[in-house]
């Protein structure tokens, strides 16, 4: 199944590195956020991407074109009279397909969508994802739950990660309650898509795939929401990212080392 990933947009809330490089290169644990997503998604099966690229795409082109796996993985280095031979111990990109499209500066993720579409014509279903967060959530498990609702679109559905109160109030504005917005019954759009390919005849000129597409989703009952309260991380900022690192750093990095009630998928 394929996995198209939304990875041309700006990135401002980053601070200074999003001004050399997009978002989803910015490293975590020396590695790309864009590798750690596709990383996740090959080890459940799923390898064969489409890379909807926009602002500075050439970052991401280049890093693929030049990527070196010695680098990045272990490796014997055997040198002898024949001349040098270096044998990887392990390999990470070996059986990825990616199909690299620029799909636009300024195109909203609804029009990065449509581009793509002709690189899609013979998946009935696929995956899709925002280039900018992580998850540990079970990729079978939510394609199973995609085919048993039947409907033309699915996300998961995850707790606010960022530190706010929700404030409740009467009529009179009396406040009758205070909640951890984490704690909260609220659930915000976690990015980890199934389509059907009839999503892409939805999507009109200048569509936020979430404020307009989703919303004629909506009116025909075709969207539904898979509740997660697993592990979701988003890169929205420089404290996302000190995170994000920390986590890594600490060995507590949850899309590498998925919850232990779930199959381990990098355990190969």
């Amino acid at each position: 199944m394929k996995v198209v990933i939304f990875c041309g947009g700006l990135g401002v809330r980053m601070g200074e590195e999003t001004q050399r490089i997009p978002k989803p290169m910015v490293e975590i644990g020396g590695r790309p956020l864009l590798w750690h997503i596709m990383r996740y998604y090959a080890a459940w099966g799923h390898n064969d991407f489409v890379l909807c690229l926009g602002y500075k795409g050439d970052v991401v082109k280049r890093y693929f074109l030049e990527y070196n796996g010695a680098m990045l993985n272990d490796f014997v280095l055997d040198r002898n009279g024949h001349g040098t031979k270096v044998e990887l111990l392990s390999q990470d990109l070996e059986e990825w397909r990616i199909t690299f499209v620029d799909t636009g500066m300024s195109a909203t993720i609804g029009e990065r969508l449509k581009a793509v579409g002709p690189y899609l014509a013979e998946e009935d279903v696929f995956l899709a994802t925002y280039g900018d967060g992580l998850t540990d959530v079970s990729i079978p498990a939510l394609i199973d739950s995609f085919h048993a609702n039947s409907k033309i679109a699915q996300f998961i559905a995850v707790r606010p990660q960022f530190n706010a109160h929700l404030v409740l109030t009467d009529d009179g504005g009396n406040v009758v309650g205070v909640e951890d917005m984490s704690r909260s019954s609220v659930r915000v759009n976690g990015g980890y898509f199934v389509f059907r390919r009839e999503i892409l005849d939805l999507i009109e000129p200048g569509d936020e795939l979430v404020e307009e597409t989703f919303q004629r989703l909506i009116a025909t009952g075709e969207l539904v929401a898979y509740p997660y309260d697993g592990f979701f991380g988003a890169m929205d900022t420089i404290k996302d990212r000190q995170r994000l690192e920390m986590m890594h750093e600490t060995g507590q990095a949850p899309w590498q080392r998925p919850r232990l009630d779930l199959p381990d998928p990098l355990a190969v």
